[in-house]
């Protein structure tokens, strides 16, 4: 019975710490990033791996991405252009941090 229980806090566990990185997706999903991004792979955007990779330990990269996400952007990632997006500012911040938490 112990086993049994411990295994399903475990299991409890790693849902509840899951469930924000799913969120977030769910969000890029909802606000049609992911029609850009993939997570692991270079659509026309980068992946977003990639772009965690690239700002890793850069102070200001988050703010700088959230205006990139707002407002659009040209020429970090080659020739094409992001669009700018129809987020909120917030629905931006939760999304940078989801991308730059990658690994």
């Amino acid at each position: 019975m112990k086993v049994l229980a411990s295994a399903l806090t475990a299991l409890a566990l790693t849902a509840i710490t899951a469930a924000p990185a799913l969120a977030n997706q769910d969000l890029a999903q909802k606000k049609g990033c992911l029609a850009c991004h993939g997570v692991d792979n270079k659509l026309v955007g980068p992946s977003y791996k990639d772009v965690a990779k690239k700002y890793k330990g850069q102070k200001g990269a988050d703010a700088q991405l959230v205006q990139k996400v707002i407002k659009g952007g040209a020429g970090t990632w080659g020739p094409v252009p992001m669009p700018a997006n129809n987020v909120t500012e917030a629905e931006a911040k939760q999304l940078v941090a989801w991308v730059l938490s990658l690994k």
